[in-house]
């Protein structure tokens, strides 16, 4: 059983909590000397707290959105004190972050992502990973193919990413280390034809998922993303159903800029989750919850590192406690 969106980990909320250190310091901290003691809610305090919000990159809409929330229940005589408020804070985060579509399968049928591959008719499970150059993509194509590969499932990389040859041999490296097999052609060969080899011969070796990577695409690059398209066609023809999910990388350090490369992918390439990536590197962490409240897109996973088991589930909950707590 492979449970590729599968539960947090025991040691997710200690891996986030150093991977959010600056944007905890940017956040929390200035939360802390607003939240603390017997302070009375004011709408001073709540200007205050609106600023500490918008600095840590969770966006205007999104700010306005919760502190709209807190000021009715402030008005409503349900927050009175600074501690209630705090406490109400991490529970409307959390309610934005929960509110895209379930971190799961988007298959039709009710299976999870976690179900046996093997099982399903439109089996091996196809994985399209997007993005732009320097996001990380190929890192954590590799780190996700190794978590696969320790939780017990088979998996093969498909080297579509045929612009470059670097990036053939970049891909390259990561599969040896992740003990995965990788499809590949020359450089400057038809991605559609590399995915099309690479999906034929992991259905005729049963396996249950490929991982295909995919040029770095600035998206504003029209044609760029046409041939995207033609990639799954290419994908559909072969296997029913695929790609079954569309990750986007996002690079965390780029803020609400990433958010215009999610709406240009998700408009065109039909984007089913993020893997956020360098949340480690930046204090806009924030930038979670703008992309769950305006895209409505789950956030799968979170880069915590540079080691091959730095990629972690992400969970709500888990993210705003690593945050507060």
């Amino acid at each position: 059983m492979i449970s590729l969106f599968g539960k947090p980990e025991e040691t997710l909320l200690e891996r986030l909590k150093k991977s959010v250190s600056k944007t905890k310091t940017e956040l929390s901290a200035r939360v802390e000397q607003l939240l603390t003691g017997d302070r009375p809610v004011d709408p001073a305090l709540l200007t205050q707290l609106e600023a500490a919000l918008l600095s840590a990159d969770i966006g205007v809409s999104t700010t306005k959105e919760v502190l709209a929330s807190l000021r009715r229940q402030v008005t409503e005589k349900k927050l009175a004190e600074a501690a209630a408020l705090k406490q109400e804070l991490k529970s409307e985060l959390v309610r934005i972050l929960s509110a895209s579509p379930a971190q799961g399968s988007r298959n039709g049928d009710g299976t999870s992502a976690g179900a046996s591959a093997g099982a399903r008719a439109d089996a091996p499970r196809v994985i399209f990973v997007v993005g732009v150059n320097g996001t990380g993509k190929t890192t954590t194509i590799g780190k996700l193919a190794h978590r696969l590969r320790a939780e017990g499932g088979s998996v093969v990389l498909c080297a579509a990413d045929t612009f470059r040859a670097a990036a053939i041999e970049q891909l390259d490296a990561w599969a040896k280390r992740a003990d995965v097999e990788l499809v590949k052609q020359k450089a400057g060969a038809d991605p559609a034809a590399v995915v099309f080899d690479g999906l034929s011969a992991a259905r005729a070796k049963n396996v249950d998922v490929v991982i295909v990577d995919t040029a770095g695409r600035l998206h504003t690059k029209s044609n760029l993303m046409a041939e995207l398209e033609k990639m799954k066609r290419t994908a559909a023809k072969i296997i029913p159903n695929a790609p079954h999910d569309v990750l986007l990388v996002m690079d965390a350090t780029t803020g609400q800029n990433g958010l215009t490369q999610a709406r240009e992918f998700t408009g065109h390439v039909g984007v089913t989750g993020i893997v956020l990536t360098k949340l480690d590197g930046t204090a806009k962490g924030g930038i979670v919850v703008a992309i769950s409240r305006e895209l409505g897109l789950p956030i799968r996973f979170v880069g915590t590192g540079e080691q091959m088991d730095d990629l972690v589930p992400f969970d709500a909950q888990t993210y705003v406690n690593s945050l507060f707590d």
